[in-house]
């Protein structure tokens, strides 16, 4: 029988766990969008070694589960860290560092490859005619990309750059494996106590549905936005 007591008292355990989970998914998009964008660039324009690094980064990604990811680089960052300060003779813990900054790289690292195919999907919707009359206008590439290929592109790749905030957003709950405060971990820990686990589980289940509800809907907003502009420069 449900603990209806601690179930409400443990929602807002959970729900204090909601700053970390967002502040891991911003930050991590912050770092994987440009990443993402510059490796798809250099997968449409086939640039030599760097469209290969992409390739093979974004099949090694899509091949193995973000759990995995988690644990591989959790142990490997560390190692390297503790190399590096100690060939530069740096005097700092690695140990001591915060699990939330492995968490901004792993999530970054993970959504960085699907960024990449979904900019190069939506560059590719783009005309490469835009591109050229851009050019005869006396436009660089740099302003050609901000004013015309970017806006359009960006109407796109919208709804997968939606999907994959949310997917984000889910993943954070992983972070428990790094002993990241975030949801998930927090409503564990307080089950701990009594095993109540099956509520923490509806916790951590009506906590998560709530944000990704709202992250759809801002991008549903957003979309509608876009979508009135592009029919306004159509």
């Amino acid at each position: 029988m449900l603990n209806t007591e601690f179930l409400i008292d443990t929602f807002f355990v959970a729900l204090s766990g909601v700053p970390i989970a967002l502040l891991v998914t911003v930050v991590a998009l912050a770092i994987a969008l440009p990443i993402g964008f510059f490796f798809a660039l250099t997968r449409i324009n086939k640039i030599p070694v760097l469209n290969q690094l992409a390739k093979i980064y974004v099949s090694f990604v899509r091949g193995t589960p973000i759990i995995i990811q988690i644990f591989v680089l959790y142990s490997f960052i560390p190692i390297l860290l503790n190399m590096t300060f100690e060939k530069y003779n740096i005097d700092y813990e690695v140990y001591k560092i915060h699990p939330i900054w492995y968490a901004f790289v792993i999530f970054a690292f993970n959504k960085s490859a699907v960024l990449i195919e979904v900019f190069r999907s939506a560059l590719s919707t783009v005309e490469k005619g835009q591109l050229e009359a851009a050019y005869s206008v006396g436009l660089t590439t740099a302003q050609a990309y901000r004013r015309i290929i970017i806006p359009q592109a960006l109407v796109s790749a919208l709804p997968n750059i939606a999907n994959t905030t949310v997917n984000l957003i889910k993943a954070t709950s992983l972070g428990y494996a790094i002993s990241l405060q975030e949801i998930t971990l927090k409503a564990k820990v307080a089950a701990n106590f009594g095993y109540n686990y099956l509520e923490a589980y509806i916790d951590i289940f009506i906590v998560y549905l709530i944000i990704c509800i709202a992250v759809e809907q801002l991008f549903k907003y957003l979309e509608k936005r876009l979508s009135r502009y592009k029919v306004a420069n159509a």
